[in-house]
């Protein structure tokens, strides 16, 4: 889902002009992205949690030429999906081969997981 999704279901469920759905989720965004630029933390109740991390600096090294290069400290956004979320996405998928218990596959060659059923 992209953002112009977004619009056209605010168009379709609310009534909304295009233009008015646009400005109102560029507002929420905007709203968004202010409070985590402050540090602040985002709590959407029922999706989940955006905060700021901050990462330390450290010494790097380019891998060309092994010269040293100093990484600067920064800070970058994290999401942590809500339990109601987190409970709704595993409810709707089906399970996929990867979710099998390991003891299920034990009798399987190496590399043949998927086919050990």
């Amino acid at each position: 889902m992209v953002k112009s999704d977004l619009v056209t279901l605010l168009v379709q469920k609310r009534g909304l002009k295009p233009k008015e759905a646009e400005m109102a989720i560029d507002r929420i965004f905007a709203a968004i992205e202010q409070a985590l630029v402050r540090g602040e933390h985002v709590e959407l109740r029922g999706l989940g949690v955006f905060h700021v991390r901050r990462y330390r600096g450290y010494l790097g090294h380019n891998p060309k030429t092994s010269e040293a290069i100093a990484v600067p400290p920064k800070r970058g956004v994290r999401f942590r999906a809500g339990k109601e979320l987190r409970d709704r996405i595993n409810r709707a998928a089906p399970p996929s081969h990867s979710d099998e218990p390991a003891a299920s596959r034990a009798g399987a060659p190496p590399g043949d997981a998927e086919h050990a059923a």
